[in-house]
């Protein structure tokens, strides 16, 4: 799994009355890209028409992230919803069929559970909300994989130079974010490398030889800081090695552990790098981010986030943490709570 390119991701803000009918097209447009049929299509437009006005309607600084997910074999459209609104109370409640805090007929969350292959939601009073829903697409296998990433370029720019990508082989999970220097297109190009050297992997590989190879690739262009993680669910260990300031942590229940990197720029110059094990404990997730994400972050008033969907964590991250005006990029592995 990779970031998606630009033409299969985009953030929308949804404030306006008129914002869900945008939202409408762009879906649109995408699962027509994936073959939808006339039926499903009109289950995909009901869902996202019907997050965008629960945004309108209920949220503050509402915003929608609507792209494709591609995994091997296996593509899905995807909705993002973020707030900063009142949070809710009840969540349990508020996905009943006729609960309602606006008069209306109170069908939204529950509709959305229902037509959505998989989705999720976190929400907490006073503290947002965050909902995705997943559609795959005809003829793709199910799945849900233990890891999830987001990214958003710096406003006025199409391209995010930030980017991930993930490779599974057995039970181990082999995850790499690249912040290409600066933003734009030259900084995008420095992070398509290091992600196509991860799509080229056809064997497992240690995190700090992953990192070399980056490295040498990244020579033809700007660099960038790059992060490799080796996350083995059936072992509990987590290797990890990087260059620069992309932030890796490893986040349990009773805190978080920061990972070492070594600094400097990947592609600028030969360096010694050196690589790092750690211990994952149980029901912990690892975390690795761009420095568009502010490393002040703290999960202590979200609780209940941790050991949810890895997309609820990232999304709670990239919305709580991601304040510089900067690209951002956020990806977290973790079991998550597989159905």
């Amino acid at each position: 799994m990779t970031s998606p390119p630009p033409d299969e991701a985009d953030w929308l803000r949804v404030e306006e009355p008129s914002a869900p009918a945008g939202v409408r097209r762009r879906v649109t447009a995408l699962a027509e890209r994936l073959g939808f049929d006339a039926e499903r299509l009109g289950q995909v437009q009901l869902a996202a028409t019907e997050a965008a006005t629960n945004l309108v309607k209920h949220a503050e600084r509402g915003e929608m992230l609507v792209r494709i997910v591609r995994d091997g074999d296996r593509a899905e459209v995807e909705i993002v919803c973020l707030d900063r609104g009142p949070g809710i109370a009840d969540v349990p409640l508020s996905l009943l069929d006729g609960f309602s805090t606006a008069g209306s007929l109170g069908v939204g969350l529950g509709a959305i559970g229902r037509l959505a292959d998989r989705s999720g939601l976190y929400s907490h009073p006073g503290g947002g909300t965050v909902l995705f829903a997943r559609f795959r697409q005809p003829g793709s296998p199910a799945g849900d994989p233990p890891f999830a990433g987001l990214t958003r370029p710096i406003d006025g720019e199409r391209e995010c130079g930030d980017a991930y990508a993930v490779r599974v082989f057995g039970r181990a999970v082999h995850a790499l974010l690249c912040d290409g220097l600066g933003h734009g297109p030259l900084a995008a190009r420095a992070s398509a490398e290091a992600v196509r050297a991860v799509r080229e992997l056809t064997a497992p590989i240690r995190p700090r030889d992953l990192l070399d190879l980056v490295h040498r690739r990244l020579t033809a262009t700007r660099g960038g800081a790059v992060a490799v993680a080796t996350v083995d669910l059936d072992d509990r260990t987590v290797r990890f090695a990087g260059i620069g300031n992309v932030a890796g942590w490893i986040v349990a229940p009773g805190g978080r552990q920061g990972l070492v990197s070594t600094p400097g720029i990947a592609g600028e110059r030969s360096r010694t790098v050196r690589e790092y094990e750690y211990e994952l404990p149980a029901g912990a997730s690892v975390v690795l981010h761009s420095d568009g994400l502010t490393d002040r972050w703290d999960l202590s008033d979200r609780p209940g986030v941790l050991g949810r969907d890895p997309l609820l964590l990232a999304g709670v991250l990239i919305r709580d943490a991601g304040t510089r005006h900067d690209d951002r990029a956020v990806l977290v592995v973790g079991p998550g709570d597989r159905p």
